[in-house]
């Protein structure tokens, strides 16, 4: 049984990938011994998948067909099959492997806060705000100058001054009546 393991893997052309195999193996042998680290693992990853799977598609059509010429037919299949199925299979690691935007002061832009200080003016006030995460900060606010908003309003963040380091606030609380 082991032996004609052994031939379907030595034989052509599922010998090309077996050694291709060996090469996979010894680079994620050397990762995980070495601890080699890398950020966006993506490239090797899909060539692992894609060796892999041509080996194994490249040692099932050596196993099913006779020696010959049908074998180049094999060879042509594995490789079809092991890029497609790499494809399809390194889809989902997109996901995992894209860069996360850096948080800015202006994903707060467009939420809602909670006013904190006693009052907000046109020239002081703090409200708290919560970020994509679920957490909170409480951040420098304004109002503009007719406005004035009480601690516990809602107010909505529209802008934010740079030059300032704070946020325009206008009050959407809304009142029953």
């Amino acid at each position: 049984m082991m032996t004609d393991f052994l031939a379907a893997a030595l034989a052509f052309p599922t010998v090309l990938f077996s050694l291709l195999v060996l090469v996979v193996l010894a680079y994620w042998l050397t990762v995980a011994l070495v601890g080699m680290d890398f950020d966006a693992p993506v490239l090797p990853v899909s060539i692992s998948m894609f060796v892999v799977t041509t080996w194994f598609a490249a040692l099932v059509g050596t196993v099913l067909t006779p020696e010959g010429k049908l074998r180049y037919a094999v060879l042509a299949g594995a490789l079809l099959v092991g890029a497609l199925l790499a494809k399809l299979l390194s889809i989902p690691m997109r996901n995992w492997t894209r860069p996360e935007k850096p948080a800015s002061r202006n994903d707060f832009v467009g939420r809602t806060a909670i006013v904190r200080t006693a009052r907000v003016t046109e020239h002081y006030g703090q409200a708290e705000v919560t970020a994509d995460d679920g957490g909170t900060a409480v951040v420098q606010v304004r109002a503009a100058r007719s406005t004035e908003l009480q601690a516990g309003q809602t107010a909505l963040i529209f802008d934010y001054d740079a030059e300032g380091e704070f946020f325009w606030v206008v009050d959407i609380t809304t009142t029953g009546g």
